[in-house]
């Protein structure tokens, strides 16, 4: 894995999902997987899609990020300075490998519902420190998340995706669409006063 950088400053934390499995290397469980991707995109609704740049997490793997459970802080699974959680990033996404610890019942569990199927799913919580929106032909809106900072990591029974960030979305593009009516008006004033 590569050598993880530096971290960024707070801001208000937003939830994404991916995907994820269980193996065992020389006696030790392990869940691993993306994270995030970068290759999708994710469906805001009718309205508007968000995508991940690849080097979106180029200065927040050096935090202290930490792996839950159901983005519960009571449930710790690892934690990347204790060297129990591995980040790194590819070009495929934001890779993950959780090394469990056997004598916590709560991640032995989380790891055998992993295993079976029972739980397939995962998210990260993070904050969006830089961004950038463009409307597409069809008229609806892409975000591109050109930077983060990264808190936590989860194994999920639902990720917190579709109530989190859908409701994100929907105001940063109601504030999108109050600065593009503002640039109209300033613009019909320039006009008018041109006419004057």
């Amino acid at each position: 894995m590569p050598e993880p950088k530096t971290g960024a400053p707070w801001r208000s934390m937003q939830l994404r999902s991916g995907d994820f499995s269980t193996r065992e290397e020389d006696g030790e469980r392990i869940i691993e997987g993306y994270f995030a991707t970068f290759d999708g995109e994710y469906v805001m609704g009718d309205w508007g899609v968000e995508r991940i740049d690849p080097h979106a997490f180029d200065d927040t793997l050096g935090g202290d990020v930490r792996a839950l459970i159901n983005h519960d802080t009571t449930l710790v699974l690892g934690r990347t300075t204790a060297r129990t959680l591995e980040l790194a990033v590819d070009s495929h996404g934001l890779f993950g490998r959780i090394h469990i610890n056997g004598a916590d019942q709560d991640a032995v569990n989380a790891y055998e519902r992993v295993r079976r199927g029972d739980v397939s799913q995962c998210s990260f919580g993070f904050d969006i420190l830089e961004e950038k929106p463009e409307r597409l032909e069809d008229g609806r809106t892409r975000w591109t998340i050109l930077r983060v900072k990264l808190y936590e990591v989860s194994v999920c029974t639902f990720p917190a995706y579709e109530d989190t960030a859908v409701v994100a979305r929907r105001k940063d593009l109601d504030a999108l669409r109050a600065r593009e009516l503002e640039c109209w008006r300033e613009r019909m004033r320039g006009t008018l006063k041109k006419e004057a």
